[in-house]
């Protein structure tokens, strides 16, 4: 059984896990319950540019932008509420920097996203999360001048968080399969009641 997760034509969204009304709620739902999660397990190392190509497949930019919004404000909730990031100019710059990098990921996404061919899915959105990331990666390192930090990017750091990011969006795929599988079953099921 191959993965369904590829539109009609026509479409140029990747992820159908729900009907396209109900989809910029689903994606809001889904990356601020997977952003608490990663949240309380990474900390400083939440996988936004793996939010930022699910919400660019599941939606167009400006709702997409929208959902990683609610989701970096839920990162940035639980951390200066729940894990006690102190409360200084430095802390509260970089929360603001890593909000803009997660706007510039999820737009870089988006635009990978919509000049790519709508073939082979799965290859599509690991060139979206690689643009995603370096977008993200990128303009984190471009703040470090003015607000320290440069020792959070060597090599071993960056790897591993890009893998992490790797993970956490195949995972987010999985789920959004899962219940596109599961809502399509609930339809054929209320097609076939008399």
């Amino acid at each position: 059984m191959a993965l369904d997760i590829l539109p009609s034509q026509g479409d140029r969204f990747r992820l159908h896990p729900v009907t396209p009304r109900l989809a910029p709620m689903f994606g809001f739902a889904l990356l601020t319950v997977s952003c608490a999660l990663s949240s309380f397990a990474f900390a400083c190392a939440t996988p936004f540019a793996a939010f930022a190509v699910v919400a660019a497949a599941m939606l167009p930019l400006r709702p997409a932008l929208l959902v990683v919004t609610g989701a970096w404000l839920v990162n940035q909730s639980i951390g200066f509420g729940v894990l006690h990031y102190p409360v200084d100019g430095s802390t509260i710059a970089w929360g603001f920097v890593i909000g803009a990098a997660v706007l510039l990921s999820t737009a870089a996404a988006s635009t990978v996203l919509r000049m790519l061919p709508q073939s082979r899915a799965l290859l599509m959105l690991a060139i979206a999360l690689v643009a995603a990331y370096a977008a993200y990666e990128l303009t984190l390192l471009a703040a470090t001048p003015f607000l320290g930090g440069e020792g959070a990017f060597t090599a071993a750091i960056v790897t591993r968080i890009g893998l992490t990011s790797a993970v956490w969006l195949a995972s987010l795929v999985a789920a959004c399969e899962i219940v596109r599988l599961m809502a399509d079953r609930g339809r054929i099921a209320m097609r076939a009641r008399p």
